[in-house]
């Protein structure tokens, strides 16, 4: 017979006897969720895995630019580049690692210059599924073996007329284990974290083959998450006011998705949730879009923290922290119903003195919200102006 039973307790930010034991012994280490994509937790993810390997990655597979964006074009799939990303960031760098595996799925074939015609780059490509390619040619057998397999399936998919100028042989990977799969990325991924020994659980918060719409405070509708965040395209020049999703990218044509059970599971079973740096709408806010995500959260008694952006987030324009919270509010309730905002969020963590924000002269209004807003240092020297990846990891596991 079991039972739950929550509890609250006060914490220390940052705790130094809490973060020492969790180092000591990192295979037993807290279970914290992001809920994010991209790569703005590159450096958070590497030094979190001293810490846990427990932690869980919820990403959006959204994304509609970049080498991801051909990938998705020639198969209907989603997304994977961010999917690699991270799990390249939590995975173990150390000789006991599989660094050959490592620097194979890091490397991109050349984008401009020598190498980057279409006939060197098929050559390149054939060497690497011969395993006659010196990357490939370094990683031990069965795992060259199974690599040269599955990128085999994407070669003799590809379209031909596929471009593979910058191409990340990750990516070419995960999209030839997909196609080998009946079009699942789950057993992709798993076997991808095993080759590379990620240090955590690295997951498409959905997998549904679909793209982001930008609802604008000028009535106007963009679709496309590379026309969204300001990087590839000039930025918006309108608030966003909503993301939803479309299943054309030519088109808005609404769609919808859902969280499966395993992903309701690991938010349910999260010690901490976060809502971390990260493109504010196409990074952080589409990954609580697909149905039950809030009802998740909400059935979760753990602390959920939110790290605002420092600087300039073009996604952000005319939003300040709390109009970022009201928002991450309004897409949890959508879901969840109007349950009092402790349900989604506790704290928002912020460096006043050395950050530099959207806007924090609404700070007082958080509060009045019932949500905690921790005022730390988050910002040194060295990282300036951006957060220092070690101070967030240390209030993070502070929390847990």
């Amino acid at each position: 017979m079991s039972a739950t039973l929550r509890l609250t307790r006060s914490a220390t930010l940052p705790d130094p006897l809490r973060i020492a034991r969790y180092e000591r012994v990192p295979e037993l280490g807290p279970n914290i969720l992001f809920f994010s994509g991209g790569s703005a937790l590159r450096r958070v993810s590497r030094r979190l895995k001293r810490f846990t390997h427990n932690s869980t990655h919820l990403i959006t597979p959204f994304d509609s630019g970049g080498s991801s964006a051909k990938l998705r074009e020639a198969f209907g799939m989603l997304s994977v580049g961010d999917l690699r990303n991270r799990m390249i960031a939590l995975a173990d760098e150390s000789v006991q690692g599989n660094p050959a595996v490592y620097e194979l799925f890091s490397h991109r074939l050349p984008s401009a210059g020598e190498g980057a015609d279409p006939a060197s780059l098929r050559a390149r490509l054939e060497e690497i599924c011969a395993g006659e390619d010196p990357l490939i040619a370094r990683v031990p057998v069965p795992l060259g073996e199974i690599i040269q397999n599955y990128i085999g399936f994407f070669r003799a998919a590809m379209p031909a007329d596929f471009d593979l100028r910058g191409a990340s042989i990750g990516n070419l990977i995960l999209a030839g284990g997909y196609l080998n799969h009946g079009q699942r990325i789950e057993p992709v991924l798993f076997l991808f974290s095993k080759l590379v020994e990620v240090r955590g659980n690295v997951r498409a918060v959905v997998t549904d083959d679909l793209h982001l719409v930008a609802e604008l405070q000028s009535g106007e509708a963009v679709i496309g998450q590379h026309r969204i965040t300001g990087k590839e395209l000039p930025p918006l020049r309108s608030r966003i006011v909503d993301l939803t999703l479309s299943r054309r990218l030519d088109r808005v044509e609404r769609a919808s998705a859902a969280i499966d059970l395993q992903t309701r599971g690991l938010i349910e079973a999260a010690e901490l949730i976060c809502y971390p740096i990260g493109s504010f709408w196409t990074s952080v806010l589409a990954t609580l879009i697909p149905g039950g995500v809030g009802e998740a959260i909400a059935a979760n008694g753990c602390p959920k923290v939110y790290v605002p952006n420092l600087g300039d987030d073009p996604e952000t324009f005319g939003m300040s922290v709390r109009a970022q919270v009201d928002a991450l509010l309004r897409k949890l309730r959508a879901d969840a119903g109007e349950l009092p905002a402790r349900r989604f969020l506790d704290c928002v963590l912020v460096d006043s003195s050395r950050g530099r924000y959207s806007g924090l002269d609404d700070l007082a209004a958080i509060t009045d919200l019932g949500i905690d807003v921790v005022d730390l240092e988050l910002v040194t020297p060295r990282s300036a102006p951006l957060i220092d990846e070690e101070r967030l990891v240390a209030a993070l596991l502070s929390l847990v």
